[in-house]
C-alpha cells in the first residue's frame, strides 16, 4: 500500500465576519512583507551612506504594488490570458489565488528604479540589500500556496507525499514546501552569507546577482516535481512554463555576478 500523507484540515479562512474575511494566504503575503521590510531597516543601519531605515519604511508601499500588480499580471499574461480574456472580472480576485514570480519579481524590479531614482539611491546597490530580504516573502508565499492547495506537486510514492483535496486520490510531492525551503530558506542563508562578505558585498550589484540565478536554479530544480498547469502541460523536452521562464532569470543574474565592480567609496 502506498504511504501518504493526508492534507491538514487548514481553512483557508481565519476568520469571517458577513463579507469580510481575512484569509491565511493574504495574512501569508502581509507577512512576508514586514517581516522583509524590517530585515531591510536592519541593513539600512548597516548602509547608512546610501540608504536610511525610513527609505525601508517608504519602499514597503512601492514593493505592495509591485509585488501584488506585477504578480497578477504575470501570471494573466504567462499561464491564463485566454482564461482572463473571457473572464476579465476573475482578474481581481487575488485571493483565489494566482500570483507569478516571474511577474511579481519584474514588478518589484520595475517599482524599485522608479523607487530609487525619486529618492536618488544607487539602484543596484539598493537591490542587493533587498535581495538580502525577497527570499522571507519567497518562504511565506510558498506557504500561501501550500495552504490554498495550489500548485501541486506530481503524483509520487514517496512515503512524504501529500494527498490534496484538489489533486484527486494519488500522493502528491508537496512541492509547495520544496519550494519554500530552498528558494526561502537555503536562498535566504546563501544571498546573506555572501553579502556578509565585505569584498563580494562591494561588488555592486552581485548580491542581486546571487539572488536571482539562486531563485532560478531553485525553481527550475523543484519543477521537477511541481505538477504543470493544466492548460499548458508539458514544453519542449518535458520542461515546464517554470523553468523557461527561470532561464533569461538565471542568465541576468549569472551577468550581473560577472560584472560586478567594487563600488566607489
Amino acid at each position: 500500500m502506498m504511504l501518504a500523507i493526508p492534507f491538514p484540515v487548514i481553512d483557508p479562512i481565519i476568520f469571517q465576519v458577513g463579507p469580510f474575511a481575512i484569509r491565511w494566504y493574504a495574512l501569508a503575503y502581509i507577512a512576508g512583507l514586514m517581516l522583509g521590510i524590517w530585515y531591510l531597516k536592519r541593513l539600512a543601519l548597516r548602509l547608512p551612506i546610501f540608504m536610511k531605515p525610513e527609505d525601508a519604511d517608504e519602499f514597503l508601499t512601492w514593493a505592495v504594488l509591485g509585488v501584488i500588480l506585477g504578480g497578477r499580471l504575470g501570471y494573466i499574461l504567462f499561464y491564463k490570458l485566454g482564461y482572463y480574456l473571457d473572464n476579465p472580472m476573475q482578474m481581481l480576485f487575488v485571493w483565489q489565488g494566482g500570483m507569478s514570480f516571474h511577474g511579481g519579481f519584474l514588478g518589484v524590479v520595475v517599482a524599485g528604479i522608479v523607487f530609487t531614482r525619486r529618492r536618488e539611491i544607487p539602484a543596484l546597490r539598493f537591490a542587493d540589500a533587498v535581495s538580502c530580504v525577497a527570499p522571507i516573502g519567497l518562504f511565506f508565499g510558498r506557504i500561501a500556496n501550500f495552504i490554498n492547495e495550489e500548485l501541486v506537486g506530481r503524483v509520487t510514492d514517496v512515503p512524504w507525499g501529500v494527498i490534496f483535496p484538489n489533486g484527486g486520490p494519488d500522493p502528491r510531492h508537496p512541492s509547495q514546501i520544496y519550494e519554500a525551503a530552498l528558494e526561502g530558506i537555503v536562498l535566504f542563508v546563501i544571498v546573506n552569507l555572501v553579502w556578509r562578505n565585505e569584498s563580494f558585498r562591494n561588488r555592486t550589484g552581485a548580491t542581486t546577482g546571487v539572488f536571482i540565478a539562486g531563485y532560478a536554479a531553485a525553481r527550475a530544480f523543484v519543477e521537477l516535481f511541481r505538477e504543470p498547469d493544466a492548460h499548458i502541460g508539458f514544453l519542449l523536452l518535458g520542461s515546464t512554463m517554470g523553468q523557461w521562464l527561470s532561464l533569461p532569470m538565471f542568465l541576468a543574474g549569472a551577468y550581473l555576478i560577472i560584472r560586478a565592480k567594487p563600488a566607489k567609496p
